[in-house]
């Protein structure tokens, strides 16, 4: 049951109105209905989101990130989401249970999702190692600062769901 009240769109005032009838338009999830209780905090999730948007990580890659983190922090409702999320940006169902144990038979999405792993274990604090691995796998440094933005961005929705015990509006991931 969650524990933050929740917004209703179709009652929502103010920013929260906007939000709702704009950028979340048709978008009506319990994540964004809880987190419009302040509407500063939904521009948070927003203003990440849509930047890394236009990252050079394409939306599969993102995915991995979402889902290695989401697991790797129990996030039921992050994990539900973006395994429905990462089959709609092209990411087989195998390979959304892959990227959540940490390990692809992709060699390039293996090597994002150890880093991505590698950034949440170590705290960012990431060695010579897991840097030259990524690279070496094909990625740059924009890469590296994106994977990190992602990685925050995991950070803030798995905790959120987490303060928040948000019940999941998404079909439930197959469990690993």
């Amino acid at each position: 049951m969650p524990r933050l009240n929740t917004v209703n769109p179709a009652t929502a005032t103010g920013r929260a109105k906007e939000i709702f009838e704009g950028p979340l338009k048709g978008k009506h999830f319990n994540i964004f209905k809880a987190m419009a209780n302040s509407p500063a905090a939904l521009d948070v999730y927003l203003a990440m989101s849509g930047a890394l948007n236009n990252a050079s990580l394409s939306a599969p890659e993102r995915e991995v990130i979402q889902l290695a983190v989401g697991q790797a922090n129990n996030c039921d409702y992050c994990v539900d989401a973006h395994t429905a999320i990462g089959t709609m940006v092209g990411l087989t169902k195998e390979q959304t249970i892959e990227a959540r144990r940490g390990s692809m038979a992709d060699p390039k999405l293996a090597a994002l999702a150890k880093f991505a792993l590698a950034i949440h274990e170590k705290r960012g604090f990431v060695s010579d190692a897991d840097l030259a691995a990524f690279k070496a796998a094909g990625y740059a440094d924009a890469h590296v600062a994106e994977a990190v933005a992602t990685y925050a961005l995991a950070l803030y929705t798995n905790y959120f769901n987490h303060v928040n015990h948000t019940q999941s509006d998404f079909p439930s991931a197959p469990a690993i």
